[in-house]
């Protein structure tokens, strides 16, 4: 089962998104790799019990690898990215992808090279180019 970006993120604890930021870094973990991982130092029992939580909701399966258990993320890691952006730009930007867009071009906030605005503003133009064409379509 695939989830869509809408489903991604719904629901989650803020525990359960940190082990899904886990999973999405290391690709595939088990229950004491993640453990590890997590700040406030869990108990194992707790992580176990937050990936059967996880499963339960379709957002991680395991394989069993001799006598452990891997666990793997079911979510897509972009539809993952596009709940989260989604996510961080209705809850701090009032659903403003333009002062989303703006925070990070702030130089107090980010160390942007020339190359870096270089391509984001080739990305500007070609998101223009997909504008354009689509009011021509339409």
């Amino acid at each position: 089962m695939v989830l869509n970006s809408a489903q991604a993120d719904s629901g989650l604890s803020r525990r359960e998104r940190q082990i899904m930021d886990i999973l999405f870094a290391l690709g595939r973990a088990t229950g004491p790799e993640i453990q590890e991982r997590l700040p406030g130092e869990p108990g194992y029992s707790a992580v176990r019990t937050i990936l059967r939580v996880l499963e339960r909701k379709g957002h991680v399966r395991h394989v069993e690898e001799g006598l452990r258990y891997v666990y793997l993320p079911v979510v897509e890691r972009e539809a993952a990215k596009q709940s989260a952006i989604q996510r961080l730009i209705a809850t701090f930007f009032d659903g403003s992808a333009k002062a989303a867009a703006a925070a990070l071009l702030d130089p107090a906030a980010s160390k942007l090279s020339e190359t870096d605005l270089r391509e984001l503003e080739g990305l500007i133009r070609k998101a223009r180019g997909k504008k354009v064409k689509k009011e021509r379509q339409a």
